[in-house]
């Protein structure tokens, strides 16, 4: 009972304005988000730009949450709106994608296991991936993870359960 008042109370804070400041501080795990919800480096960091470009291009308002949460549901919204328009174009002939790859003074192994892991995560279902990004490559609290993706924190747990299970699976070889 005390956390559904603490939350129904954050969301009575008055609104106060996105600070463009905090924007900058939150890039390096919208990049970490990013490339986990797209698989691949260059579509992460045009998806950072995009949502960057858009959030800041004019005043905003937050409502109850920080500006990581705001910018989480901005660049899934963002994702979503680009991937409704491409649907619609004609499809194109895909390139060979690069391996993604990390600094250049990471080791060949660690940086091997790192595509590893965002390809798999690049594979999960929408629902899970977005649970899985939210908490465990942004770092968001269940609770801050919850209303950014504007879900029941219960259903943010079980979908990450699932996803971290599917991405168990996949990654021990399971199928």
């Amino acid at each position: 009972m005390a956390a559904e008042t603490g939350a129904i109370a954050s969301w009575m804070r008055a609104p106060r304005r996105l600070d463009p400041d905090r924007v900058a501080e939150e890039l390096p795990g919208l990049y970490r988000a990013a490339r986990a919800w797209t698989g691949s480096r260059e579509e992460a960091e045009d998806l950072v730009q995009e949502t960057c470009a858009r959030v800041l291009a004019k005043p905003r308002l937050l409502y109850g949450l920080d500006e990581r949460g705001y910018l989480l549901r901005a660049m899934r919204n963002t994702l979503v709106s680009q991937r409704r328009a491409a649907s619609r174009r004609p499809a194109t002939v895909p390139l060979d994608d690069a391996p993604l790859r990390g600094p250049p003074d990471a080791e060949p192994a660690a940086a091997a296991e790192r595509d590893e892991v965002f390809a798999a995560i690049a594979e999960l279902p929408d629902e899970f991936r977005e649970a899985l990004v939210a908490v465990d490559v942004v770092g968001l609290s269940y609770g801050e993870a919850a209303r950014s993706l504007q879900l029941p924190e219960g259903t943010l747990t079980s979908r990450l359960f699932r996803a971290r299970d599917r991405l168990a699976r996949r990654l021990g070889g399971e199928d």
